[in-house]
């Protein structure tokens, strides 16, 4: 039960958080990406990256974190080292081989994975507390 209301809460979490941002850096990142830009996302790899980074963020941070009773700045410190890690790996790789991935998009996109995920972890954390734990 903890994993489902985590992996939930987890997940809504950083689908609506990802929404937000992209909506509101959607024309810097039509500026930035340019003719690599796709019209439309593909919907399946979108899904794919949600679910595996929602269940590995579940099982890396959220889980250890309810069952070792571990505090909510732990909990947001182990989510922004996994952002970091994850954003950071991404960004770093496509700004070493893409020709049209730039610093400043690098750099952004390292900047928003430890605030993203950190946002989702402590959510997750929180609410699989508030569902499993007695009052």
């Amino acid at each position: 039960m903890k994993f489902l209301i985590a992996l939930f809460a987890a997940g809504l979490t950083l689908m609506l958080l990802d929404a937000i941002w992209l909506s509101t850096m959607a024309s810097t990142y039509r500026r930035l990406f340019g003719d690599m830009l796709l019209d439309n996302f593909r919907l399946p790899p979108a899904v794919a990256f949600y679910v595996l980074y929602t269940v590995g963020l579940v099982v890396l941070v959220v889980l250890p974190a309810v069952d070792g009773h571990q505090g909510l700045g732990f909990v947001g410190f182990r989510g922004a080292i996994l952002g970091l890690v994850a954003y950071g790996t991404y960004s770093l790789t496509n700004h070493a081989t893409l020709k049209g991935y730039g610093s400043q998009l690098a750099a952004m996109d390292i900047a928003w994975g430890p605030v993203l995920t950190a946002a989702a972890s402590l959510v997750a954390v929180v609410a699989t507390r508030f569902f499993t734990e007695p009052a």
